[in-house]
């Protein structure tokens, strides 16, 4: 764990907070929101919260993930984005298999990094991220839009190895790059 329950608790109402502002002009956008089958709005993602609040901002900069950031691409980090997915108890939409720098377009490619903070305790019952050993050696895969889903890109199914998936189980403060 990188950070302590106390400060993710602190961001995760935040997160809540800030997305439940902004969801009243976004519902209508499947890329910020999701539907219960009964019709209820859900928050999905929250974009750029560095820019939207000071504690956001404090969180991201917090200098036990920047060392551990320069640890793994030997130089200071440079935020180029941030993002909040939100995935409240028995529902949230899956976010299929991709390699980041397909979206990102960085380069070189070689020098970007995701850092994803668990804001809760997450095992395979509750959807935690899982990966591809080993695919950040193989170059970029091409993406395919997700009919009905133009915010999601996946490589052609063919290409992902699912004998090597792995499980990201993290605990709530814990950080996977």
């Amino acid at each position: 764990g990188v950070f302590t329950t106390e400060e993710i608790d602190r961001i995760a109402v935040l997160a809540t907070q800030i997305c439940d502002e902004e969801l009243l002009e976004l519902s209508d956008q499947p890329y910020f929101a999701d539907r219960t089958a009964d019709g209820q709005v859900i928050p999905r993602k929250l974009d750029f919260p560095f820019l939207k609040h000071a504690g956001f901002r404090l969180f991201a900069l917090d200098e036990r993930l920047r060392s551990l950031v320069e640890q793994l691409i030997g130089k200071p980090p440079l935020l180029v984005q941030d993002q909040i997915f939100m995935k409240p108890p028995r529902f949230g939409s899956a976010k299929p298999y991709h390699q980041d720098t397909a979206y990102f377009l960085l380069h070189p490619d070689d020098e970007a990094l995701t850092a994803w903070i668990a804001l809760d305790d997450v095992d395979e019952e509750n959807g935690c991220l899982r990966y591809i050993d080993g695919s950040h050696k193989g170059g970029i895969l091409p993406h395919e839009l997700i009919p009905g889903e133009s915010y999601n890109q996946m490589p052609p199914p063919e290409m992902i190895d699912l004998e090597k998936e792995s499980l990201a189980l993290v605990r709530q403060g814990g950080v996977v790059f």
